[in-house]
């Protein structure tokens, strides 16, 4: 479940390896090119975290970042 916190989206996904983890962020970066937004995240060996927060609105979260982080879930579904 995405958590909203100081005017972001965010989550922790965990995967078996680092490959799986690079495979999903690479589908992840390719959605998120089609939608021209992107995301800020980090990723650790197995981990990915994800903010997300529309930075032409102010950094706050808006239905762009809602209707990617379905779309985040959908990949990792």
């Amino acid at each position: 479940m995405w958590e909203e916190k100081n005017n972001q989206l965010y989550k922790k996904f965990q995967f078996r390896d680092f490959s799986e983890a690079f495979a999903f962020m690479t589908r992840v970066a390719i959605e998120a090119e089609k939608m021209n937004h992107h995301p800020l995240w980090s990723n650790v060996y197995n981990t990915v975290e994800i903010w997300l927060s529309t930075h032409d609105a102010g950094n706050i979260v808006t239905e762009k970042d809602i209707q990617l982080a379905k779309r985040i879930d959908e990949i990792f579904g």
